[in-house]
């Protein structure tokens, strides 16, 4: 049976890019249904119980190929969102139109080195969709926005010294320290289920707070827009950051 995901029309589109210039970022209420909800928070537990309560991410790969998740990236009303949204923030085509999906889990004390993660996406567009998301726990994971605080650079070197400057453990302690003592003040979701997120990851520098390590905090992430896709940096990156995320994920990969 075909899976049918919501579609959004013109002037929604719209709304979610006036949204996300004037306060960082959009939110589309219940774009999964509770149907589609259920069956991706099982996909979720089957793949926490194979990783014994650890910290674990998908990047792409069989196993969100399996998923709600990857046929939610090869939809077309999904594809036709992103597009959309991509060409009302730039007035131009993405280089790239793949649809990146990652599935991210944040469970037990390996998850809450993570946490206040600090970093500027590789894509224009980034897309959250809250699986699971702590709701009576002392700490949830909440998300911290800097929105829009950095323009698209024009060159990919430019972008990869940019991101080495600030998405380092110094860099992220001082920020932390700073956001604590009331220095500086993010931007603060407080995630639900279900709903839909958009905002300018590659503009906005954002981390998720920890979460506490009885709980399970699981997010579903497409990335959508890469402005410096073909070079070779970027491809370093990419695959850098896979591998990263194969050597966090202590269980081996399967199906969801």
């Amino acid at each position: 049976m075909t899976e049918i995901f919501k579609s959004i029309d013109i002037p929604s589109r719209n709304r979610v890019v006036a949204d996300i210039r004037r306060q960082g970022f959009a939110c589309i209420p219940d774009y999964l249904d509770a149907r589609q909800l259920a069956r991706l928070r099982s996909e979720v537990a089957a793949q926490a119980l194979q990783h014994q309560g650890n910290y674990f991410a998908y990047h792409g790969g069989p196993t969100l190929d399996h998923s709600l998740l990857g046929l939610l990236a090869e939809s077309v009303e999904f594809q036709t969102l992103l597009d959309s949204i991509h060409r009302l923030s730039c007035a131009r085509p993405a280089v790239d139109p793949t649809i990146r999906p990652v599935l991210r889990c944040v469970q037990g004390e390996t998850g809450r080195r993570e946490s206040n993660a600090f970093h500027y996406d590789a894509t224009l567009v980034t897309a959250l969709v809250p699986v699971e998301i702590p709701q009576d726990a002392e700490q949830c994971g909440d998300l911290l926005l800097f929105p829009n605080v950095r323009p698209v650079r024009a060159s990919a070197l430019v972008n990869l010294l940019e991101k080495a400057l600030l998405q380092n453990r110094l860099s992220r302690g001082l920020l932390v320290r700073a956001i604590a003592r009331g220095w500086v003040k993010p931007v603060r979701l407080i995630l639900r289920p279900g709903n839909l997120y958009l905002f300018w990851g590659y503009r906005t520098l954002h981390a998720n707070e920890p979460c506490s390590p009885t709980h399970r905090r699981a997010t579903a992430l497409f990335h959508y827009g890469d402005p410096h896709a073909g070079s070779p940096l970027t491809r370093l990156t990419l695959s850098l950051t896979e591998r990263r995320a194969r050597r966090r994920s202590r269980s081996p990969l399967g199906h969801v």
